[in-house]
């Protein structure tokens, strides 16, 4: 460490010596698969993690999304959340992180839920995004209790899910309930894995969106007698490549999104079918139905109306070149981009703690995907809140995941000091010059 007081000299020492039991909570954390979609083993991972809440002196609430359709008794959505006061007065600081993962895929050298341990890393899904994450929080608060450290306010800790398919039965649910409220909280981290050494303080925006080509049903002997909605597809694809993709080459956002070849707008096919499901019986027909599923990332400087104006003028420019090409258009989901200060206090105090910690200036990004932020800031109207944790932003949904056992120490101590900034007072007292207008 760099600088700090006696008190946060205190608390680093406290985090090395429970490393070990960190690194094992993450492992213990990884090794349940809450792959989403479907939501698989979510009630199994969230009572691990009330377990260790309760353990530590947190008043646990395990809330369930009611009222949600994904919320099934076969894939419950269960949202845990912790309150331990160290004092009747003072601010409230809460750390969030999602407990689901994406699925596994392929491409894998280790078990992706093995949580193997090998030379200085853990591997499996969800290491790195972002279950080090929600271990990192805890453990640094628990680092501060042990080493006998008093806070003037309140931690929260919340592990959430479903953040990999929005967030709606997680902190977007909270939010709407009023257990994230800007009466109630004033601050708030949430440890995606946007590199230890970073401060992330907002996002790009997303559009997905599904079209679907109506072609007209024939024998595959005779496609000539048909229209094959698969080939309308591949039309669509084909203007997507040559009419849409140059154009959105051309533009340039000004935030600092990383990784720098994100600060151009994308489009990307996530999802394609048409005809015979995949491992079924042979049908001898042509397609009259083919459906994509499309991820458009938007920038600050781009407005969503004009985002799907492109995409649909692009659509009915080929139905206008020729009567057959028939198709239905569907909104999928829509966040727009997220672009907070970096001058405001929890920004500033944690870009301060990096500093003290690593001994490196910790620069204000933006992230290319979005996560639960655009939740806390438009839904609860907490504005204090930024994103920061151990994880590496490239291994996200890699094949081989995993986090680095340095980082996720390193981390955690950025968040020890972080808290005890935010709750005891010593804030930095410069303004930073923003980077934007």
């Amino acid at each position: 460490m760099v600088s700090g007081t006696s008190a946060e000299q205190a608390a680093l020492r406290a985090v090395d010596g429970l490393a070990d039991e960190l690194v094992q909570f993450t492992r213990a954390l990884v090794r349940i698969g809450t792959v989403n979609p479907p939501g698989e083993r979510y009630a199994e991972c969230a009572d691990v993690i009330a377990r260790q809440l309760d353990g530590f002196g947190y008043a646990v609430e395990l809330l369930p999304a009611d009222g949600l359709p994904e919320h099934t008794a076969r894939y419950p959505r269960l949202n845990v959340v912790g309150r331990r006061p160290f004092s009747s007065e003072g601010k409230t600081l809460h750390f969030n992180g999602h407990y689901d993962v994406v699925p596994a895929g392929s491409g894998w050298t280790v078990d992706p839920f093995a949580a193997e341990l090998r030379s200085g890393r853990v591997y499996g899904r969800g290491t790195s995004d972002q279950k080090a994450g929600i271990a990192a929080s805890i453990y640094a608060v628990e680092a501060l209790r042990r080493a006998g450290i008093a806070l003037d306010g309140a931690v929260e800790q919340s592990a959430t899910p479903d953040e990999e398919s929005g967030g709606f039965a997680g902190v977007a649910w909270l939010c709407d309930r009023g257990r994230i409220a800007r009466e109630r909280q004033d601050y708030v981290v949430i440890t995606e894995p946007l590199d230890p050494d970073r401060v992330c303080i907002g996002h790009r925006g997303v559009y997905w969106f599904e079209v679907t080509t109506l072609g007209q049903a024939g024998h595959g002997s005779m496609p000539g007698l048909a229209v094959n909605a698969a080939d309308l597809m591949v039309r669509f694809m084909h203007a997507v490549e040559t009419r849409l993709r140059p154009e959105l080459a051309r533009r340039l956002t000004s935030a600092p999104v990383e990784p720098a070849g994100a600060r151009w707008p994308t489009i990307t096919v996530n999802a394609l079918h048409a005809g015979q499901e995949l491992g079924g019986w042979q049908t001898p027909c042509v397609p009259d139905r083919c459906t994509a599923v499309f991820d458009r990332r938007f920038l600050h400087e781009e407005a969503f109306d004009d985002v799907r104006a492109e995409v649909a003028n692009l659509l009915r420019a080929l139905a206008a070149e020729d009567p057959g090409f028939r198709y239905q258009l569907r909104d999928v989901m829509r966040v727009d981009p997220l672009l907070g200060s970096q001058d405001g206090v929890l920004a500033r105090a944690a870009a301060g703690a990096v500093r003290s910690v690593l001994g490196v200036a910790a620069p204000f990004i933006v992230s290319p995907g979005t996560y639960d932020q655009k939740h806390v800031v438009r839904r609860a109207g907490i504005h204090e809140c930024i994103a920061y944790g151990p994880g590496r932003l490239p291994l996200a949904h890699q094949a081989d995941e995993y986090i680095d056992v340095a980082d996720l120490v390193a981390a955690t101590k950025v968040m020890a000091v972080l808290a005890m900034r935010l709750l005891n007072g010593r804030l930095p007292s410069e303004r930073a010059t923003p980077w934007y207008t």
